[in-house]
């Protein structure tokens, strides 16, 4: 657990500066990375920072999500682009010409995330660098060099605007201010893996770049005409101390700078009281959710993925892209375009707001996607000719089309995958108004989009005409099925029971009827005759290792097959799971391993999940812990050996800890549901359950002790007994209680209960 805030000396008690107790989970390295995607990463949800070492000078990059070059891809969003054009093509044999045309596209180096700028700092006059520190429950890196010199560096949590603070200097030192390369006049770094190729191809002129004494003005023309402003000022306070701060802000077209105006009014602050500001954010973040762990590389690894989350969500009403403020800082366009990918990266990102009791900061995603709905609306009715609600699969900061690998990029189910974090907000929250304004709506319009695409087969069942599940089979034309998929099939039905779900819960009943029979129009998941296990599709079984799973969609994360509910789903749970164990991990990346983590924590194999999250935190993540998809340690856990780096990974494995820990997806709370036998003493603190719960739950020796709920909204929470000899005491109760089919212990909260269970002795 991290520990309590204390105002202590700095490296060696010199100055007053503040500094902090470490803790476990802290990032500590003797000297700076010399890689940018191993630099020390500090964000607010809108602004980012990374602190590396680039030829021996200190450089800090500067970022902000909503830099983006939004130029169009026309063709894409032209009238003869369509499914029924796709669907064609693959018919006739001639789907070469939809990968030329795809080709074609992605030769344009927009629609793209696009970096900010960089300062450095010449330190070589400060002696060796002797530590680099993140505390991460303060969200402050601290710097110390063997001469004496310190640098303090966050970004404010609550403002657009990051802070640096040098003490201990016996001689100047100012930051220079260094822009991308955008002109193309310097050498690029080595090119990354995935990467869009030299920031030149942007085409953009060089910025307006001026020193003022101790300020930098900085302004850079981007495209239509847009672009964005950077402000720096910094002073001298006292002998040996430099204190200053940054800001980025965009510039829409004849609209004025106003980048100077939140530098300044946080000089006017001071550097003490926006520390003040900024702590209590962070002291507020860390208190919404704890735990504590008997394995050092799990727990600590769960507290950098929330210290990410936090830094990637904070103010933010943009959703996290493939690298949110961290874009890349070596002259290239950033991997896959820095997007927002919606056949897997954006879900997985927000699947830790939920058990990990942040949906203040998850909001930002289900807003921004219902910010675009209309966009959305207009891509259906305009590629899929349809009604209803569906959504590109890859798309930029405005959620249009940006196209990429067809089947994934204009996959018919993206909607109601992306639906699947409205209905989650609902059910953690239990807001009302939200499910009737904002989820039930979303949902109902995925639900009829599926009515009106699909067709009626042969056998009188419900398909599309064409049907993936990502990313099987790349690109080829074997990628697209006849027979409908498990991933898209999971995601269909998953979405009638949760309209029908919803319409019951809004005394809609005609409308939860509707919904019920359209579901059986529809064909039940394909299943292997042998063991079980879950296709691909119809009589077609996963061929080979796959970094994508899919296929098992309806365990995790839509709970359509689950082992609490017996022997029956067990089996397939089971027998899926063993065939990804058959055809091994050598096509998996980060990601796959933080998602075997939650389907093995479905099954109840706490083993299996702790294994899976140790090799994703040992051997898929650089020093810095972001997930560089390929396998880093040379242990062979993987073929893929490259780096680019994205954010899902990491924040899936922060669910799966939970997962671990809590489940409670088809309203049955379950605690300590998957932990390893050897896990004897361990505890978390207010994790939310599915019904607006908070629970708090503790293991001692093996056994669980303790557990606590606070009900937010009251209503029914139905418990798994951990104690089935009968037990089990509560106190606190204000309503009632019974005993379900013997060991699901059923409560009637009211708004403000707290429930303690506790085992008699």
């Amino acid at each position: 657990m991290l520990p309590v805030i204390l105002f202590l000396f700095s490296c060696r008690g010199k100055t007053a500066v503040p500094a902090f107790e470490s803790g476990p989970a802290d990032l500590s390295f003797p000297q700076l990375a010399e890689r940018w995607d191993e630099g020390i990463p500090l964000g607010n949800g809108v602004l980012g920072g990374l602190l590396w070492s680039r030829e021996g000078r200190m450089r800090l990059a500067i970022d902000r999500i909503d830099l983006w070059d939004l130029r169009l891809q026309e063709e894409m969003h032209g009238p003869d682009h369509t499914f029924r054009s796709l669907y064609n093509l693959w018919k006739n044999d001639e789907y070469e010409k939809a990968i030329a045309f795809r080709d074609r596209l992605h030769r344009l180096p927009y629609p793209t995330k696009i970096p900010g700028a960089a300062l450095e700092w010449d330190t070589s006059a400060l002696g060796d660098v002797e530590s680099v520190h993140l505390f991460l429950e303060p969200a402050v890196c601290r710097v110390c060099w063997s001469g004496g010199a310190e640098l303090h560096l966050f970004i404010h949590a609550e403002k657009e605007v990051g802070w640096f603070r040098f003490t201990g200097l016996e001689a100047d030192l100012d930051p220079e201010l260094l822009a991308p390369d955008y002109s193309g006049t310097g050498e690029a770094s080595e090119a990354e893996d995935q990467a869009g190729g030299h920031l030149s191809r942007l085409g953009y002129p060089a910025p307006v770049i001026a020193r003022d004494g101790r300020e930098w003005s900085y302004g850079q023309e981007t495209s239509l005409e847009d672009g964005y402003d950077i402000f720096i000022r910094w002073r001298r306070p006292s002998p040996g101390l430099v204190e200053g701060c940054w800001s980025i802000t965009r510039r829409e077209k004849d609209e004025p700078s106003t980048v100077r105006v939140p530098v300044v009014e946080a000089l006017s602050r001071g550097f003490s009281g926006d520390l003040k500001d900024h702590l209590r954010w962070w002291e507020e973040y860390w208190n919404k959710s704890s735990l504590s762990l008997p394995d050092p590389v799990i727990e600590g690894h769960w507290y950098r993925e929330m210290y990410k989350f936090g830094s990637c969500t904070g103010l933010s009403s943009i959703p996290i892209s493939l690298q949110s403020v961290w874009t890349a800082d070596n002259g290239q366009l950033p991997p896959w375009a820095g997007d927002f990918h919606h056949d897997l990266n954006t879900q997985l990102s927000y699947w830790p707001a939920y058990t990990g009791n942040h949906l203040k900061e998850e909001q930002a995603f289900v807003d921004w996607l219902w910010a675009v709905k209309p966009e959305a609306e207009r891509y259906t009715e305009q590629f899929f000719q349809s009604r209803g609600l569906a959504f590109p699969g890859v798309t930029d900061i405005e959620g249009r089309a940006m196209g990429g690998w067809w089947q994934y990029s204009h996959n018919p189910t993206v909607a109601a995958w992306l639906g699947t974090h409205f209905y989650w907000h609902w059910r953690y929250s239990m807001d009302e108004d939200f499910l009737r304004d904002r989820a039930y709506p979303w949902i109902k319009a995925s639900a009829e989009f599926f009515d009106d695409f699909s067709i009626i087969d042969n056998d009188g069942r419900r398909r599309f005409l064409l049907s993936s599940s990502p990313e099987i089979n790349d690109d080829s034309p074997e990628a697209w099925f006849v027979r409908i998929t498990n991933f898209d099939l999971a995601l269909v039905r998953w979405t009638y029971i949760k309209a029908e779900e919803m319409a019951l819960a809004l005394g809609q009943k005609e409308e939860a009827s509707m919904w019920s029979g359209r579901l059986r129009e529809w064909p039940e998941l394909a299943l292997a005759e042998d063991d079980g296990r879950l296709l691909i599709a119809p009589e077609y079984p996963l061929p080979y290792s796959h970094r994508h799973f899919s296929h098992l969609m309806a365990i995790h994360p839509l709970g359509l097959i689950d082992a609490a509910r017996g022997e029956d789903d067990l089996r397939v749970i089971e027998a899926s799971l063993a065939e990804l164990d058959r055809l091994g991990t050598s096509a998996w990346v980060g990601y796959s391993w933080s998602w075997l983590a939650c389907l093995r924590a479905r099954a109840g194999d706490g083993q299996g999940a702790a294994e899976a999250l140790r090799i994703f935190a040992e051997a898929f993540c650089s020093p810095n812990t972001f997930h560089l998809n390929g396998d880093q340690s040379g242990m062979g856990y993987s073929n893929y050996t490259y780096r680019p780096f994205t954010l899902e990974g990491n924040f899936a494995f922060a669910a799966g800890v939970m997962e671990m820990l809590l489940q409670s997806h088809n309203g049955l709370l379950r605690v300590f549901p998957a932990v390893p036998d050897e896990w004897d003493n361990l505890s978390f603190d207010k994790l939310r359950a599915a019904g607006a719960f908070l629970v708090s739950a503790e293991r001692r020796d093996g056994r669980t002790e303790r557990i606590q709920i606070f009900s937010e909204k009251g209503g029914d929470v139905r418990i798994l007994d951990p104690w089935p000899d009968g037990r089990t005491r509560l106190s606190g109760l204000g309503g009632s209680s019974l005993i379900e089919d013997g060991r699901i212990i059923r409560i009637r909260t009211r708004a403000g209960d707290r429930i303690t269970l506790s085992r008699q002795n």
